[in-house]
């Protein structure tokens, strides 16, 4: 133990100039029983990865403080006030083994938190998971399998976003190796296979690189370098090609010291070898959403197999290998502050948007803002916005301000007129169009934007400008949801629960909490777990079950209402139902509570958690409007002898229309009916006039 904690040491005294203190401090905290496999790896790729002294000497206190907490604190004591707060930061990430649990997911967004203050902390963090994946082996157990799951959903496309491609590669080597054994072991067999033939043809090629460079008096590094196997991997299934048509398991990379120097080395390579069509790209003059330039090229060499030679600046090179950290690293040097805070723009946006997001939302969007591509947008101006791609104008709109977004009716995209719904594409230049007089967005909005800060925004609107509908349509679902579970709300609501729970939320007022489940901020579900959990602390005795049911009355204004909670309710166009149907409710949001027929077609198109029972208890003077469809022969009747029948029936007719349709009239009826027993006479009477073929009851 201690001979592998001597040699961490000597690697970080070798790495970095210590002071006295700093090498006290480091072999105190070395001293104790210590994880130091995973500390040694952690911080080899901390020093590759150029990180600082005060981060390394950070994280071994910090391995110190999370078994001897108490001898921690001495040492903390000690720190650089920058050290302190990167200790600070490490204890607040904790380590995240699922994203079901809700506690895991407010894990990753003190994640996100810390990275838009400090990106050296989270770095470490994704140190850290390389490590315990890489020693994974089969057969995995299923919260191994959850973790693998995590660090390809979320860990590998954020090392992307943050442009540290060498590590993406490193976790999804190790993704597809637990993921894809056998597939795995073949192309690590294949490309172990042709090593020796690799390995010549790069020599061969670098030498007459390096002649090249030496022509044009041209200073230059050459690194060279074959594919991983998961790259290959995700070329083989995402693009459906053969090994054989991979064409960059060869790779060169010659960096040199400016931009025109990049261009001249292109232009005399190939003059050399010979070029594949279509794989020439200039990442310098186009660089990539985030932020990678180089110049690729495709050519043929000696052995007449494809080999791909990337050239590229020590600038650009830098940040491929380090990302955002680069900006970092050298803003005193190279970089204005202003860079790095446009890098860590999304981020930070990403921590204020899901201060408004439920937990699943936050995660759904997080894997769809992380895992998605990205495409550039520009304003008429020339301001450029990064979107993932399949955003809409919508998107568009809200990333230009709340108010452009709630106001938004259309938009020109390279000056042609286009809804908002309209799905954004690389490049497009847009200009969107308001109308200060619109209601403002529709809840529909939600389901076609993409990105987080549209999300939220949209529900701030609901959550603010229908604060009181909010309200009543939270409470009814939350009484709903403990109904299911066979409790009732009061029973769950005394003083002290209503307290924990909504310091739990950080709210101050127990209609805050309704009007967040009636937006959307957070479920119905999750609340009364809470609520449930507060209350099992005091008590143990069994609630009894009841139903839940919604009973239709009518108040003194004739008004249609839930008799048991007073949430406003209305009927479905869709169907139509009238007194004596089978029905059923559903709580919508905003709108109180919607009856349908309990045999409409729609209902399978519905959240099933927010249907309820329904039940009539309506008064006698109650009236109801249903639609008949009426079919009658022409051979024996004529559309001016068949209307004066209907209207001569002592129905209360609301609404007429006839056609002539081939050898058939057909009619339909809107009438008003106190309840079904009246509209099955109606259809009766309607039955018995001579011509008549069919009388049915029509949905619309």
């Amino acid at each position: 133990m201690q001979e592998k904690a001597n040699e961490i040491f000597s690697l970080i005294a070798s790495s970095y100039q210590l002071e006295e203190k700093e090498e006290k401090i480091l072999l105190q905290a070395l001293s104790y029983p210590l994880d130091f496999s995973r500390i040694g790896k952690m911080i080899e790729l901390s020093i590759n990865s150029k990180l600082d002294k005060n981060t390394i000497i950070a994280f071994v206190v910090y391995q110190l403080a999370k078994f001897h907490s108490e001898e921690a604190d001495k040492l903390i004591a000690l720190l650089s006030q920058d050290a302190k707060d990167m200790v600070v930061d490490f204890k607040s990430i904790r380590n995240i083994n699922s994203l079901t649990a809700s506690e895991d997911v407010e894990d990753i967004k003190r994640l996100f938190l810390v990275m838009g203050k400090d990106i050296r902390v989270v770095m470490l963090k994704l140190f850290g998971v390389y490590y315990d994946i890489s020693i994974l082996n089969l057969p995995l157990t299923e919260e191994q399998k959850n973790f693998v799951q995590q660090v390809k959903e979320i860990h590998v496309p954020l090392s992307e976003r943050l442009g540290l491609d060498s590590l993406k590669q490193a976790m999804n080597d190790n993704v597809v190796r637990l993921e894809y054994p056998e597939e795995y072991e073949r192309l690590k067999q294949a490309i172990e296979s042709k090593q020796k033939e690799h390995s010549q043809q790069l020599a061969i090629t670098k030498k007459k690189i390096e002649g090249l460079l030496k022509d044009l008096n041209i200073k230059g590094e050459i690194h060279s370098r074959v594919k991983r196997i998961s790259s290959i991997f995700n070329k083989l299934h995402n693009k459906q090609l053969s090994l054989d048509q991979i064409y960059d398991i060869l790779a060169m990379r010659v960096i040199v010291e400016n931009v025109e120097a990049c261009y001249e080395v292109l232009g005399r390579i190939h003059g050399i070898y010979k070029p594949m069509a279509g794989r020439v790209k200039d990442y310098i003059a186009n660089p990539k959403p985030n932020g990678y330039q180089s110049l690729h090229t495709t050519i043929i060499v000696d052995n007449q197999h494809p080999m791909e030679i990337q050239i590229r600046t020590q600038e650009m090179h830098r940040e491929s290998e380090y990302g955002v950290y680069s900006h970092w690293l050298y803003k005193e040097k190279k970089t204005k502050q202003g860079d790095l805070d446009k890098r860590m723009a999304w981020f930070r946006e990403t921590v204020e948007n899901a201060k408004n997001m439920s937990n699943d939302d936050f995660i759904e969007t997080l894997k769809s803002d992380l895992y998605e591509g990205l495409l550039l947008v520009q304003t008429p101006k020339g301001r450029v916005l990064e979107f993932p791609e399949g955003s809409t104008v919508i998107d568009f709109a809200y990333a230009i301000h709340s108010d452009v977004g709630n106001q938004c009716v259309g938009a020109k995209i390279n000056g042609q007129l286009r809804p908002f719904t309209t799905t954004l594409r690389n490049g497009d230049i847009v200009e969107i169009l308001t109308n200060p007089n619109s209601k403002g967005p529709s809840r529909d909005w939600l389901k076609v934007v993409k990105t987080a800060g549209a999300r939220s925004k949209i529900k701030s609107f609901f959550k603010n400008e229908l604060k009181e509908d909010n309200i009543k349509l939270g409470k009814s679902m939350i009484i709903q949801a403990a109904q299911e579970k066979g409790y009732t709300l009061p029973q769950l609501t005394k003083e002290e629960q209503v307290a924990e729970v909504l310091k739990r939320y950080n709210m101050e007022a127990i209609d805050e909490l309704w009007a967040a489940i009636g937006s959307g901020s957070v479920t119905a579900s999750q609340v009364l777990s809470r609520f449930v959990n507060a209350y099992s602390k005091g008590n143990k005795e069994e609630l009894p079950k009841i139903s839940s049911v919604v009973h239709l009355k009518r108040d003194k204004e004739g008004v249609l209402i839930d008799g048991d909670s007073g949430m406003m309710v209305r009927f479905a166009g869709c169907c139509s139902p009238i007194e004596g149907d089978d029905i059923i409710g559903y709580i919508s949001r905003g709108r109180g509570v919607t009856i349908h027929r309990l045999n409409c077609q729609n209902i399978q198109y519905l959240e099933k958690e927010r249907l309820v029972d329904a039940k009539w208890q309506m008064k006698e003077n109650a009236k109801f409007t249903a639609i008949i469809k009426v079919i009658a022969s022409k051979r024996e009747s004529n559309l001016g002898k068949l209307t004066s029948l209907i209207t001569s029936l002592k129905i209360s007719i609301r609404g007429f229309e006839a056609k002539d349709v081939d050898d058939n009239l057909i009619c339909t009826l809107i009438i008003d009916v106190k309840n079904k027993d009246e509209l099955e006479s109606a259809i009766n009477s309607l039955r018995s006039i001579k011509g008549v073929t069919s009388v049915y009851r029509s949905e619309r």
